[in-house]
């Protein structure tokens, strides 16, 4: 969608018509009976109107009430059970884009919640709810700015592990690899996908970034020169191990035990905050709250004596507390109320007054940047896939309730699983997932569907009571039917690869897939610039494949000095395949055939195993 063509030039309301003059030229009138606000609505209200959403939605400031230029192209009602907000938001749309929506009660344990899911009112400005199937840099780029309230992401680690999954209940068997191992690949791969993630975030948004100690320094290089370093807020620290971790027999290093979040701001001190808190433990509540009334309440002792004291910039009330004169927290008369209540005394010795902090009556420690209370996944937890890189639901439920409000968008642009849509599912966020695994998006609508109970149906989710899933699957149809460079990208991004920036002259590579564990041939004095060991993705658009394309992709390989190539087509002729032989057993070389249906039926592992 082109959002910079949808830009609004004036709203007028009259009794019976909504009329939408666009920038552009464009009229759009639709008729009021499809927006009962509006058609309820008083002069005054419908007339005070300003644009909002980068001027591709409209905001009626006096309603709390939006709508954005690509419902009306689509002719969208309102979504019935829309109420009027009886309090303005705290950041109100028309000056952040943040829709005003209705959600869902939460739960809080990975299992079904058996209430009906609540009818939902979807963002004016972007779809949600939606389940996008892709390359996240082709479909964030479809999304308007500053539309986003909380970004999480857990992209594929730098790392060298290799994974054999069993997905749920399917037979299918995945390879899962960390198929970046070549730190420049790593973050030419990521960069273009942070700058667009910036971009649709709103002023008071949150971004989450989770990454591991294979990459973390560069990555927060990365994103210091994206978001700026002085809206760089927190690392913080998941310890996703306990007693385990990887320092065997022999080994020279500390054992691996965490986890990192770099956590950012998009620029606005207003960013959205709810501070969380963890329970004490007993050590600290035997050294904390030590104390105890004739009530047998636990507590602390709590210092009144106020900040700063006597000096004049800081204002502090003076009085008489018990017969002692000093500048003070609180005012007199809250004071005396706390003395009516018997939670200002002298302690038995002292000579000062002192506050008497109930442990009853605390909500816990703040949480801090180190995070050691909350288990990784194990394989016989009740909510575990099976996906190796699964992260636990109270870890995505702490991010979203710290970094959102009942209602913000909340996107996930490598989702896996799905932890972070269930989650924000569960606390009544809206939310965007994007994943470029068939199979990983079939999983998460899967457990959508059986842990939150909300239904996956067209339908249902125009007026805010499911979901959906775009883009899933490919069909070899359409795969015949896009122009080629797209079918190239596509092969090659399925595969892991990266795609050629230059599709013209490109030496017969049309792009590359850097193994795992693959270590540098050679260093340059730059930032980064490492001469990596990759191998070379050839793709053709073509029913067959004949040997005259595989003399070309081995004159490719013997110019590059590649002993290794992939070769993406829809099926291969018996000269084709009797000359991967041939090239095997008389120059050493290997050329993998895969095929379109190989790929779209994920039988990539198999193949390769």
């Amino acid at each position: 969608m082109n959002f910079s063509a949808n830009k609004i030039k004036s709203v007028s309301v009259t009794a019976d018509t909504l009329k939408v003059e666009l920038k552009d030229g464009r009229v759009l009138q639709s008729p009021l009976s499809l927006y009962p606000t509006l058609a309820k609505a008083t002069p005054k209200q419908r007339t005070k109107w300003e644009p909002c959403g980068a001027g591709t939605g409209v905001h009626w400031p006096l309603l709390d009430y939006d709508l954005s230029v690509a419902g009306l192209l689509r002719g969208e009602a309102e979504a019935p059970g829309i109420q009027l907000a009886r309090k303005p938001a705290k950041y109100p749309g028309h000056k952040t884009g943040k829709p005003h929506v209705l959600a869902e009660e939460p739960g809080s344990a990975e299992t079904q919640d058996s209430s009906p899911p609540a009818r939902l009112k979807s963002s004016s400005l972007v779809d949600t709810r939606v389940i996008y199937c892709g390359d996240n840099l082709e479909q964030l780029k479809k999304l308007p700015d500053a539309c986003v309230d909380l970004i999480y992401i857990d992209p594929p680690f730098n790392s060298n592990r290799n994974y054999e999954v069993f997905w749920g209940e399917t037979k299918e068997k995945r390879s899962f690899e960390d198929r970046h191992a070549s730190t420049q690949a790593y973050i030419e791969f990521m960069r273009p996908r942070c700058v667009e993630l910036a971009r649709v975030l709103k002023k008071t948004g949150s971004f989450y970034y989770h990454c591991d100690w294979h990459a973390s320094h560069y990555v927060k290089v990365m994103l210091d020169q994206i978001f700026g370093e002085n809206n760089f807020i927190n690392e913080i620290v998941w310890k996703r191990q306990t007693s385990h971790n990887d320092a065997k027999q022999g080994s020279k290093h500390y054992g691996r035990l965490h986890d990192v979040l770099l956590f950012y701001c998009s620029g606005s001190e207003d960013y959205t905050w709810n501070q969380q808190y963890v329970s004490l433990d007993q050590t600290y509540i035997d050294s904390h709250y030590s104390q105890v009334d004739e009530n047998g309440r636990r507590f602390q002792w709590g210092d009144l004596r106020a900040p700063g004291g006597a000096a004049p910039s800081k204002g502090n009330p003076h009085y008489v507390v018990l017969g002692v004169d000093g500048y003070w927290r609180y005012t007199q008369e809250k004071m005396e109320q706390f003395i009516r209540e018997g939670r200002v005394t002298i302690p038995p010795g002292g000579a000062v007054p002192r506050y008497k902090r109930f442990l009853d009556e605390s909500k816990g420690l703040p949480v801090g940047s180190v995070w050691d209370d909350i288990n990784p996944i194990n394989s016989q937890a009740k909510e575990s896939l099976g996906y190796p890189t699964q992260k636990p639901l109270p870890l995505l439920e702490r991010i979203i309730q710290t970094s959102s409000n009942e209602n913000d968008i909340v996107l996930d642009a490598f989702c896996g699983c799905g932890t972070a849509l269930v989650a924000a599912q569960k606390l009544k966020r809206q939310w965007i997932g994007i994943d470029i695994s068939p199979t990983a998006c079939r999983v998460m609508a899967k457990r959508l569907r059986d842990v939150c109970g909300i239904p996956e149906d067209e339908e249902l989710w125009k007026i805010g009571r499911g979901f959906v899933s775009r883009n899933l699957p490919w069909t070899e149809e359409k795969l015949r039917a896009i122009p080629p460079f797209e079918f190239e990208n596509w092969a090659v991004i399925a595969l892991g690869g990266i795609p050629n920036k230059t599709k013209v002259g490109d030496w017969g590579i049309d792009g590359r897939i850097f193994p795992v564990g693959a270590e540098p041939a050679a260093f340059k004095e730059t930032e980064l610039a490492l001469e990596e060991r990759w191998y070379p993705i050839q793709v053709k658009q073509k029913d067959k494949v004949g040997r005259p394309d595989i003399d070309a992709f081995e004159t490719a390989m013997r110019r590059s000095k590649r002993e290794k190539g992939f070769f993406i087509a829809f099926d291969y002729t018996e000269d084709a395949l009797r000359e991967i032989d041939r090239f095997f057993k008389e120059d050493h070389a290997v050329i993998i055939p895969l095929t379109v249906n190989e790929i779209l039926d994920e039988q990539i592992a198999r193949k390769l195993s």
